[in-house]
């Protein structure tokens, strides 16, 4: 049953990575980071992307190359066995390979929990977990979080490792714990300071540790992880760096966090802490209230959204480390209500409620899955102009230029999508029909990302021979004689305005059209009958429309690819 636990955790992750293969822009310094490290190697650091696109503070190298590190000899079993076809492929695979180790520290904390609490709860932490949508969907995902998130589920793993009525954890685990929540802090997320403290203040004033013992461990290892992160860092970004400082310095103490938004104190409580867990959060309450194992356990944790309530820009991301625990404490509620005899009101009301939390949590999750997996729109785009246009292995042949904007670069369009153009790494297909030396003379397509080009300026670049762009054929009518929409015959025009207002030529299965998510929909005709108690209105509607049509996924186009005629 533990393994298969597990695995479920596992396989979970890599559905939602194969659902959604593609990534956003808060992803993309760490996947080209990986992408560069895989392509270019460690030693030539000329032709890496963060040279051209910086960001507004520096990110650690660490989590990057370890993760390509590990990836690769996973790269060249796969591409062995045939699996690895492009470039992509390797995105796939690099992303895989992130989200098991987040599911392998999930598993290592639900083993935590079995010894602690039974292994019940361990089976209702691993349900709560699947159950609910951006853990999982997002564990996969190259956010410096993500990374964090590994060595912060083991340190919970660790502080919750002990049989049940045992008063305190060993002194081993809670120094291993702070030390790696120190690493992490100082390399990955600095706001992780504010969850060290009240773990450090609690386990102080419980007598699990001395004073000086916690000194020794915090010393030690805040300064070895800043040796380490300013030493490897520097190397990547020619200059003497500490990012995680940098980051911190930039949007704590300068303010410019504040300039992406601002959300009340009460926020994480009220609205984001409710879209991590979903239903489970009224059972986390639940479990905190009536065990005081999980209250030592969740207190910390409270603690740390309180601290980090008190920065005005707030965003789910800076508080997921604390869903796991959360989960625990639900979990134990879960195995109180379904152990409840079933003869009795009470026990048939808990066992209903919480078989509806987690029919809730699924269906909100694949809800929620199913609009995100819309939600790609430039990785979609750059993959169907890779289809239709992939080069000619015929030296000095026709050369494609492709142009790729601002929102397709943001939501998916990443360097491994570039797929027709070098570098090819050495586990590629193409590697072997095409040495590196001599990839100058081969029409390899060029991917050009140059920011801030009006309309005319691409038009009248010749070598810009397609576009892949957020301009609708009604911005871009002056120059329609110009561009047309690929998979659109040449004297196609104008067809069609759908009720957004976005005009679609050729119609809406045209390839060159790229949908996007806008939303869920109700038929409110529907739920107004209904409501009404009108059942022959409502059963015309249902008969006519069939149930899909109560509630749907809308999309609207969102991007163009259009070729020079």
């Amino acid at each position: 049953m533990s393994l298969a636990l597990d695995a479920l955790i596992v396989l979970t992750g890599c559905i939602h990575v194969l659902l959604a293969p593609y990534s956003k822009v808060e992803e993309s310094f760490n996947l080209h980071a990986v992408h560069d490290v895989l392509m270019y190697g460690t030693r030539t650091l000329d032709q890496y992307d963060h040279f051209v696109f910086p960001g507004a503070v520096p990110r650690t190298f660490i989590g990057s190359v370890a993760l390509a590190w590990t990836s690769y000899p996973i790269i060249l079993l796969l591409n062995s066995c045939g699996f690895v076809l492009s470039k992509f492929d390797l995105q796939v695979i690099v992303r895989l390979v992130l989200t098991t180790f987040n599911a392998f520290g999930l598993c290592f904390l639900r083993r935590a929990v079995s010894r602690r609490f039974g292994r019940p709860t361990s089976f209702y932490f691993t349900i709560i977990t699947i159950s609910q949508f951006l853990v999982p969907f997002w564990m996969g995902r190259t956010l410096p979080n993500m990374f964090a998130l590994v060595p912060v589920n083991v340190a919970s793993g660790l502080l919750l490792s002990r049989p049940p009525n045992s008063p305190k954890p060993s002194p081993e685990n809670v120094h291993t714990a702070i030390a790696m929540l120190t690493f992490t802090a100082v390399i990955f997320r600095a706001e992780l300071v504010l969850l060290l403290g009240p773990i450090v203040l609690q386990s102080l004033l419980l007598r699990h540790v001395s004073f000086s013992g916690v000194v020794k461990v915090v010393l030690v290892a805040g300064l070895a992880s800043i040796v380490t992160t300013t030493a490897i860092d520097s190397y990547f970004w020619r200059t003497i760096v500490w990012p995680e400082f940098s980051g911190m310095y930039f949007n704590v103490v300068q303010g410019k966090s504040s300039e992406w938004g601002t959300s009340p104190p009460w926020t994480y409580f009220t609205l984001l802490l409710p879209k991590l867990l979903l239903f489970a959060l009224p059972f986390s309450y639940f479990g905190f209230l009536m065990d005081p194992r999980i209250r030592e356990a969740l207190l910390p944790h409270v603690s740390f959204i309180s601290l980090i309530s008190l920065l005005g820009h707030k965003e789910w991301r800076f508080i997921v480390y604390v869903v796991p625990v959360f989960n625990v404490a639900a979990a134990r509620a879960g195995r109180w209500m379904v152990s409840q005899r079933k003869s009795t009101l009470i026990g048939r009301l808990s066992f209903f409620a919480f078989c509806l939390m987690l029919l809730i949590n699924a269906v909100g999750t694949v809800m929620f899955a199913m609009a995100s997996i819309a939600n790609y729109p430039g990785g979609v785009a750059l993959k169907r102009f890779n289809d239709v246009h992939p080069p000619s292995l015929v030296p000095h042949g026709k050369v494609y230029h492709v142009h790729i904007s601002n929102l397709a670069a943001q939501t998916g369009a990443s360097l491994f999508l570039q797929e027709h153009a070098p570098p090819f790494p050495s586990t590629s297909l193409l590697s072997h029909t095409t040495s590196k030396n001599d990839t100058s003379k081969y029409p390899w397509t060029v991917y050009d990302k140059t920011e801030n080009l009006t309309i005319d300026e691409l038009s009248g670049s010749r070598d810009i021979t397609h576009l892949i762009t957020e301009w609708s054929p009604v911005e871009m009518r002056s120059r329609m004689r110009i561009w047309r929409i690929i998979d659109v015959d040449a004297d196609a025009h104008i067809t069609s305005l759908d009720l957004d207002g976005a005009v679609v030529p050729g119609g809406s299965g045209t390839i060159g059209v790229i949908n996007g998510s806008a939303g869920w929909r109700i038929n409110w005709d529907m739920i107004g009958a209904a409501k009404a108690l009108r059942f022959q209105e409502l059963g015309r509607m249902i008969s006519g429309s069939k149930w899909r049509d109560i509630l749907w996924l809308s999309e609207k186009p969102m991007l163009w690819i259009y070729e020079r005629r």
